[in-house]
C-alpha cells in the first residue's frame, strides 16, 4: 500500500521536529503554513505505521492554512528564499524540482491536496475504483511535502 514511504520514514521524524522548531515565529501565516506542513507529514508517518487507507489519509490532509495565507497575500518565499538545489534532494523522484522556489512547490502541494479532496467528493466519499492513480498522486504529494521540508531545513 504505502511501501514508497518505507525508505524515508526515518528522516521524516527529524523533519517533523525541525518544522516544529521553525514554526516559532511572529509571522502568523508562516507559522500556520509550517505547522500545517508538519501536521500533514505526521499524517503520512502515522498512516504508514498503521496501514491507513487512502480515503482516510485524504480526509486528514489539510491545506486550510495555505488557503488563508493566499487570501492574505502571504509570500511563500518567506518559507525559504532561493531555489531548490540538488543538495536539498534526498529522493531521486524529486530531481525534477531543482530550480523551483518554495512558492512554486507549495502551489503544487496545494493543488494536489485540493484535487484529491475533490476526487473523493466526486466519487461518493472514496477514491476507490477511480481511473485516476490516486495511490501515485498521494505518493507524489508526500514526496513534494518532504522536499519542501528538506528545502526549508536547507542543510547541505
Amino acid at each position: 500500500m504505502m511501501e514508497w514511504l518505507n525508505t524515508s520514514i526515518g528522516p521524516l521524524k527529524d523533519l517533523i521536529a525541525f518544522l516544529n522548531k521553525k514554526s516559532v515565529t511572529n509571522d502568523v501565516h508562516k507559522k500556520q503554513v509550517l505547522r500545517e506542513l508538519q501536521n500533514n507529514l505526521n499524517v503520512f508517518k502515522n498512516a504508514f505505521m498503521n496501514k491507513i487507507q487512502d480515503d482516510t489519509i485524504i480526509d486528514f490532509l489539510s491545506n486550510e492554512a495555505v488557503k488563508q495565507a493566499i487570501t492574505a497575500n502571504f509570500s511563500f518565499k518567506k518559507l525559504k528564499p532561493g531555489t531548490i538545489e540538488p543538495y536539498h534532494i534526498y529522493d531521486d523522484r524529486n530531481k525534477r524540482y531543482v530550480g523551483w522556489t518554495a512558492e512554486k512547490l507549495m502551489e503544487k502541494i496545494d493543488e494536489k491536496v485540493e484535487e484529491l479532496k475533490t476526487l473523493k467528493k466526486m466519487n461518493n466519499g472514496t477514491v476507490a475504483n477511480l481511473k485516476n492513480n490516486t495511490g501515485l498522486m498521494i505518493s507524489n504529494l508526500y514526496f513534494r511535502m518532504k522536499l519542501l521540508a528538506d528545502f526549508i531545513k536547507g542543510e547541505k
